[in-house]
């Protein structure tokens, strides 16, 4: 199994892939640009911007168009990114700003947060119902990265990076709410840190080492089970996409990159993940 570069420095820091069925195709974000890239079939982008400072994760809405994750909150957007509305605040801090999210199975867009400069325990997670109406689901967290949930909804997983665990958290679909958490798997410190991720149809959680210029994958148990390099220090997120969701699509960042000393760092990548990817649920507000 070998990660293939498929563009050429596209981001300087690319994160939150997002594989769109209904137009076939990858979506990421620029995050500090606040801009996020459409990739067409014959590999050539379209890039949109969406916000002054930060875009840091997409979903498509059963509505049609989008909901992103930006600084303090959300925005809404048309399929061509021509129409932005701005939707509610999660937060005031400006020292505090989003970073990753997913949708639960209830159709829930559910993003986390972070400090600035990295405090501890400084962001949280909160919840967008279909209502439009934000909460708070979670507290005490550093970096949140990487939420996605069982086909069944009941387990969400997240990586609060700094940790180098990915946590397992049972969850309250009909109430939107965790109700246990337990440590699914830990990432060994000479491995990296676990960044975005992603997870397939066999339960696995491939996650994005970010410092450890690879994916892994962690299996149904929480077992290391594949560990796949790239020639970039910095691996951000990851994403299924492609026709049968079979291909990982990886994104990477040239941030904190000496210049120059990784050409292909802001590059996208993907490899045959030989695992289908599992279906995204998409916010139903």
């Amino acid at each position: 199994m070998k990660a293939e570069q498929i563009s050429d420095v596209c981001t300087f820091h690319g994160e939150g892939p997002y594989w769109d069925p209904r137009r076939g195709e990858l979506l990421l974000v620029d995050m500090m640009e606040g801009d996020v890239l459409v990739r067409h079939e014959d590999g050539t982008f379209d890039r949109h911007d969406v916000h002054p400072r930060l875009a840091g994760v997409i979903r498509g809405r059963t509505s049609g168009g989008y909901v992103i994750g930006v600084e303090r909150g959300f925005l809404f957007s048309d399929d061509a990114f021509t129409d932005l509305v701005r939707g509610p605040l999660a937060f005031s801090d400006p020292a505090v700003r989003m970073n990753d999210g997913g949708c639960d199975t209830a159709g829930r867009f559910l993003c986390g947060s972070m400090g600035w400069g990295g405090g501890f325990g400084a962001g949280a997670l909160y919840s967008l119902d279909q209502d439009h109406a934000v909460s708070t689901v979670l507290e005490g967290l550093t970096v949140s990265n990487g939420l996605h949930f069982s086909p069944d909804g009941g387990t969400a997983f997240l990586s609060d990076t700094p940790t180098g665990r990915i946590d397992a958290l049972g969850y309250d679909v009909e109430a939107g709410c965790f109700t246990d958490r337990r440590t699914f798997a830990v990432v060994e410190s000479a491995l990296g840190m676990p960044d975005g991720m992603a997870i397939d149809a066999e339960g696995g959680i491939w996650t994005a080492l970010y410092g450890g210029g690879a994916v892994a994958r962690y299996d149904a148990a929480g077992k290391l089970s594949e560990h796949i390099p790239l020639p970039v220090t910095n691996v951000t997120a990851c994403a299924f996409g492609g026709r049968d969701l079979s291909t990982l699509f990886i994104t990477t960042t040239q941030e904190n990159i000496p210049e120059g000393s990784e050409p292909q760092a802001g590059a996208l990548f993907s490899l045959d993940a030989g695992v289908a990817g599992a279906a995204l649920p998409m916010f139903r507000g």
